[in-house]
């Protein structure tokens, strides 16, 4: 009846996920816990295409952006195997778009 979306905490753009280790206490007990990263929602305005983009990406990831001109200027200079799914798909439609 309910359909859930599942979504994954990893950013879109730099690839940042979670990571894994150990809360250590000074008895040196070892709790194991999960370092989360800080994903923000955030919507880029792509010139080339006419209208905004959402995207769960983090910090990071927004200053990489702002630095390289645009998000479509990010998408088009980095490389596939460091975006997801939904920003390859962007890159492509940005790469056929005249």
């Amino acid at each position: 009846m309910f359909s859930f979306i599942i979504m994954s905490r990893k950013c879109e753009l730099t690839g940042k996920a979670v990571l894994y280790g150990c809360n250590v206490s000074h008895a040196n007990n070892k709790l194991s816990r999960r370092f989360l990263p800080n994903l923000q929602n955030v919507s880029f305005l792509s010139e080339t295409l006419g209208h905004s983009i959402r995207l769960r990406v983090t910090p990071n990831g927004i200053r990489s952006v702002e630095a390289s001109g645009g998000i479509d200027n990010y998408l088009l200079k980095t490389a596939d195997s460091k975006l997801s799914k939904k920003a390859l798909s962007l890159k492509k439609t940005l790469q056929d778009k005249p």
